[in-house]
């Protein structure tokens, strides 16, 4: 993978393993466009939470690896916490954007249970896949914030002020919008993006993960 962050950035799958965390994601997309359909808010705020599990996983699981193996990480444990703990931002700054009700608070603590306990479970199996299907996640949550943002810029959502837990994070001028915000989480999901598909190149053994495994959408 290049060093270069392209938001149309997508990996084709290349194998059985590829293929599963591209249908379990594609899966899982359908579902939120079903419930959530425009309500983009309301789709951060739950998606989030979900959004925060895999990085803490794989950050607990690669450490007890590390002491396992007694060695090192190669960098791999802190990068899936500062996921996790960005991740967490987001939510946090999605609360004060779109309040939850509390129907999506439940939606919240069923589907953090359920999902933390399969990713576990996918981890321990195969951290290649569990990384892939990060991957595939930030994908299309970076399909996700682009459709935001065009709503934001034609009118269809309010421009709001930016939270002051999104200004202090992310260093943003003190007059920041809604728009700057997006911008932003936009920007952290591409990321995650690229490092998860690393990892998973990593851990199948690739030895190009620039070329054509790549493509954009």
């Amino acid at each position: 993978m290049s060093g270069t962050t392209t938001l149309d950035r997508h990996h084709a799958p290349a194998d059985v393993s590829d293929r599963v965390a591209h249908a379990f994601t594609r899966l899982l997309r359908f579902f939120a466009d079903a419930f959530f359909a425009r309500r983009y808010g309301h789709r951060a705020v739950v998606l989030e939470t979900v959004a925060a599990v895999p990085g803490m996983v794989g950050g607990a699981l690669q450490h007890l690896k590390s002491l396992r193996h007694m060695e090192g990480d190669r960098g791999w444990i802190h990068t899936l916490l500062e996921e996790a703990e960005n991740e967490r931002m987001h939510l946090l700054t999605f609360v004060h954007i779109a309040r939850p009700s509390t129907f999506e608070r439940l939606l919240i603590l069923l589907a953090q249970g359920a999902f933390y306990n399969l990713f576990f479970l996918v981890y321990l199996v195969s951290p290649r896949t569990a990384h892939r299907v990060v991957g595939y996640f930030e994908e299309e949550a970076v399909l996700s914030y682009t459709e935001y943002l065009a709503g934001v810029d034609d009118g269809t959502y309010a421009n709001v002020a930016a939270p002051g837990i999104a200004i202090e994070y992310w260093k943003l001028d003190p007059g920041a919008r809604l728009r700057d915000v997006i911008v932003a989480v936009r920007a952290d999901e591409s990321r995650h993006r690229d490092v998860n598909h690393r990892f998973a190149d990593e851990l199948s053994g690739a030895t190009n993960t620039g070329g054509g495994e790549h493509e954009t959408r």
